[in-house]
């Protein structure tokens, strides 16, 4: 099952590469742009947390969405070395754009699915990714608790 789930969420991101690279942009960027559309004003290491990045990675990548005037950076009143990313109307504007793409591909993959069977399958697999947080938790607190 694990190569199954695997097999989807590579399709699915290829798919999703080729038809976002006519906009110009990258599914990475197109990531760091949904995360922040979702959690505006999010700092950059919490942000790189959430992304499962390198936090030099996602500073290299902000960079070049800042240059291209999608994301701004805004000093963090609480901390004065950090960041605080907000969106700009250009970057809203290309969430709105992709949005669309995304939705339609997920509509083309499920075509001759049935509306209860789509359900039944999404309730699943929030259940299957709470199982598999459940057990990142537990694996993390044993691994904090040894190291203790």
């Amino acid at each position: 099952m694990g190569f199954l789930v695997g097999d989807i969420s590579r399709l699915i991101r290829r798919t999703f590469d080729k038809r976002a690279k006519a906009i110009g942009i990258t599914r990475p960027q197109w990531r760091v742009l949904t995360w922040l559309q979702r959690h505006e004003g999010i700092n950059q290491s919490a942000l790189a947390d959430m992304l499962e990045l390198d936090a030099m990675a996602l500073c290299r990548m902000v960079d070049r969405l800042q240059a291209a005037d999608m994301v701004e950076r805004r000093a963090d009143p609480a901390d004065r070395r950090a960041w605080k990313l907000y969106l700009t109307p250009k970057g809203i504007a290309l969430t709105e754009q992709l949005q669309p793409i995304g939705e339609q591909l997920l509509q083309e993959a499920l075509h001759d699915v049935p509306p209860a069977e789509q359900e039944k399958l999404h309730h699943l697999l929030e259940r299957f990714r709470a199982n598999l947080q459940s057990i990142d938790d537990d694996d993390s607190e044993e691994k904090r608790t040894a190291n203790g």
